[in-house]
């Protein structure tokens, strides 16, 4: 995981399109270069935090003037820019856009609800609390952060005033569940969008995203959360009242909800296993069947098929031509973050095209520092300058995605785990600055220093302890 000589980052524009195997020449020396990335950072967070522009906007504009900064020529501005946006979007959109709708259905379908009631019976009165984290937990698969907690918030409260306590002690583990979920796991927005930038593998990366997110909730989440519960003793607040989420119809079954989350898990890990088999001579890699299985599981495939399935099963009495609406509301509240996703991924294009990657890669390099403490260290440092997870995911993979290219010797695994710790970074010390900050203090009724105390500690145990789960992984792999 250290890193090694560095080789030229590979970008020539030719008739407005990016040729991946031909070095550029930096207009720049080394020292240059690195003081324009660090001024376009300074910048990119100016815009958004001091000038309130939109990350869209921001990543745009600052993309276009690090290209001018830079010398790329004229004439390869454009081109570069659209190169790396579109790049990004070619899987990005799809990822996000069913997953969200897959989210939609279970929420508009009652699917949380009968999930969390299910879990609380089984899991017992007493287990609450670990019943409530285990449902955002595999209702956090598809849907984000924030949709997903104000769904479960109404049960979470409806549970607390009928057993007791404070409510600190039934929300954290569930917003801890969500929160990782939400950095670690395909198909959200961020391990998507680095992982695309860094070459990692969807489907590898969604397993060791779930192997490393489920220990480092239970540590962070869970266990945190009952401490902090019996800490700090909060009533339920009356925000949200005994309200549902689910609009009136049949509900589903808890078989059939567990069945649709399960589902793109067990065709991804078919894509997975297949290929492990494929190179330990199990089975004939260039088969037929098995190379049309290994397409089924593909991480875009398995999310459609989930969604084919899930509008017939979710239905619940209603019309199809009701399916249809829910399925095309759910992709309103991601336009937006997928506009930004391929905005970060277009400053990314910029950094390796204009030669500031191969810097970063030679500076990194005599400092001897490894590319997973650099990649947590620069998303940590964006992610309490800015504040968004998705917005500090997304800019650290470009800008470290040069460096790793760079890098000889990294595995898939390798590519993995630098994702991770991206996510990591990416996590801690949410503060005044990050949107779930707000949230999670406004809905559970904290003012901010007791939000500071609970919820951006629970943050920063949830990035630390994954972040050493991967950096272990890193040096045991």
């Amino acid at each position: 995981m250290f890193l090694t000589a560095s080789v030229p980052t590979a970008v020539t524009l030719a008739t407005g399109l990016r040729l991946a195997d031909e070095p550029v020449e930096p207009a720049y020396s080394a020292p240059v270069l690195l003081l324009i990335a660090l001024a376009a950072v300074l910048v990119l967070l100016f815009l958004i935090i001091k000038l309130k522009m939109h990350a869209f906007v921001a990543l745009v504009l600052v993309s276009l003037i690090t290209a001018l900064a830079t010398r790329i020529p004229f004439g390869d501005v454009v081109p570069t820019l659209l190169d790396g946006f579109g790049t990004t979007l070619a899987s990005v959109a799809l990822l996000v856009g069913l997953g969200a709708m897959i989210g939609r259905l279970l929420e508009v379908s009652g699917g949380a609800q009968v999930l969390a009631d299910t879990l609380i019976r089984r899991f017992g009165e007493h287990r609450a609390p670990l019943a409530l984290g285990v449902a955002s937990l595999l209702f956090g698969f598809p849907i984000f952060f924030d949709a997903g907690l104000v769904v479960m918030l109404p049960i979470i409260f409806s549970v607390a005033r009928r057993l007791g306590g404070s409510v600190l002690t039934y929300a954290l583990p569930a917003a801890g569940a969500f929160a990782v979920m939400h950095a670690f796991v395909p198909p959200h927005p961020g391990p998507v969008a680095a992982g695309e930038l860094l070459g990692a593998d969807l489907g590898l990366l969604l397993i060791v995203g779930l192997v490393i997110a489920i220990p480092t909730w239970y540590l962070g989440g869970y266990l945190f959360g009952t401490f902090t519960g019996r800490r700090f003793d909060l009533p339920v607040p009356d925000s949200l009242g005994e309200q549902t989420s689910h609009e009136p119809g049949r509900l589903p079954s808890f078989g059939t909800v567990l069945f649709i989350l399960l589902l793109p898990l067990v065709l991804i890990f078919m894509d997975t296993g297949l290929n492990t088999l494929g190179t330990a001579g199990a089975v004939d890699p260039d088969a037929t069947w098995v190379n049309g299985l290994r397409m089924v599981g593909k991480t875009p495939i398995a999310l459609l098929i989930t969604v084919l399935v899930a509008s017939v099963l979710l239905a619940g009495g209603r019309s199809r031509a009701r399916i249809e609406t829910i399925l095309n509301d759910a992709l309103g509240p991601v336009c937006a973050i997928i506009l930004v996703t391929g905005a970060g991924g277009m400053f990314g294009g910029v950094l390796r095209a204009s030669g500031i990657g191969e810097a970063l890669a030679g500076s990194l390099e005599q400092t001897g520092l490894p590319v997973i403490v650099a990649a947590f260290v620069v998303s940590t440092a964006l992610r309490v300058a800015q504040g968004s997870a998705t917005v500090a995911l997304t800019t650290t993979a470009g800008l470290m995605a040069p460096t790793v290219a760079a890098t000889s010797g990294l595995s898939a695994l390798d590519l993995c785990l630098i994702v991770i710790a991206i996510a990591c970074g990416a996590t801690v010390l949410s503060h005044v600055n990050d949107s779930g900050f707000w949230l999670v203090g406004r809905f559970l009724g904290m003012d901010e220093k007791t939000t500071l105390k609970t919820w951006t500690v629970m943050e920063t145990i949830l990035g630390t302890v994954g972040f050493i789960f991967a950096f272990v992984l890193s040096l045991v792999f």
